[in-house]
């Protein structure tokens, strides 16, 4: 599969570099971005952390908002971050133009209704097609990690759960983690799922957990701000706990007094998930 490059920067001695490509999964034209450490290349290859992001969001936001390269660098970690939805002609939008639906908020799932299903194919997208594309054109040792924010950090709880041994670790920022009982993943799955709230079960992280395998479940880690407006509405962390206590699996949930839903709380704590995931990525 052939990649356009669009952008090619060098920071902290190493690469960041966007692409667009032509996407099987997707029906489209679909854009990642990549940070490649210094010293990686085709005889010494390293590991991969993906990370998702949230709603409204693009490949662009966490490469250049989160200040996770000099870390990523020094750790020597490939770091990974795929566009939220498909785009282009064609693709089908939330006919309000409401941000939590359509462009920008595939919430990482395979539409199965119209006029969806006919792009919206995302979890697909990050959980093969991606990464086989990543292993095919960059120095890739086959080790990954998983990550995200918000949207993305339920992306990455439910892609790091249905795949277990996939992924050498699991972390999240703020993520959703009970969409069949919050607003944003009751309209999105809603919208791009059907009425079947039995089919909805398969993207809902705390569902997951509780039937999670201890002796086969990554390391996770989540960070929470307090101050987060979203906390009580959209987050709900302590449904996760719960789920995780059931299922008796190891949860780190960090919770930090003062901090937000913004860029401002990731750019706090990234480094700390990046040696998290490295611990585990060797």
């Amino acid at each position: 599969m052939s990649l356009e490059l669009l952008a090619n920067n060098k920071v902290h001695g190493g690469w960041h570099k966007r692409y667009s490509h032509k996407s099987t999964v997707n029906n489209c034209t679909m854009t990642f971005a990549i940070f490649l450490p210094p010293g990686v290349d085709e005889t010494t290859k390293a590991p991969v952390l993906y990370w998702l992001s949230g709603l409204t969001c693009t490949d662009e936001n966490f490469m250049q908002k989160a200040a996770a390269f000099k870390t990523a660098a020094e750790l020597g970690i490939i770091l990974v971050a795929p566009d939220t939805s498909p785009r282009g002609e064609g693709v089908a939008d939330d006919p309000d133009g409401s941000y939590d639906f359509g462009l920008g908020a595939g919430f990482y799932v395979n539409a199965t209704e119209e006029p969806y299903k006919q792009h919206y194919q995302m979890y697909d997208y990050v959980c093969a097609e991606l990464p086989a594309l990543i292993d095919e054109h960059f120095p890739s040792n086959g080790k990954k990690a998983i990550s995200g924010h918000s949207m993305g950090g339920h992306g990455a709880l439910v892609l790091g759960l249905r795949n277990l041994g996939e992924y050498r670790s699991i972390s999240a920022f703020a993520p959703i983690t009970n969409p069949l009982n919050c607003p944003w993943g009751d309209k999105a799955f809603n919208g791009y799922l059907g009425k079947d709230r039995e089919s909805w079960k398969a993207y809902d992280s705390c569902e997951l957990l509780r039937h999670t395998p201890v002796d086969s479940c990554p390391p996770l880690l989540v960070s929470q701000g307090m101050s987060d407006t979203f906390l009580d509405s959209q987050l709900r962390p302590d449904r996760l706990v719960a789920a995780a206590e059931q299922a008796g699996v190891e949860l780190c949930l960090e919770q930090h007094p003062g901090y937000d839903h913004s860029y401002f709380f990731i750019t706090s704590f990234i480094d700390q998930h990046l040696r998290f995931h490295a611990k585990y990525l060797g």
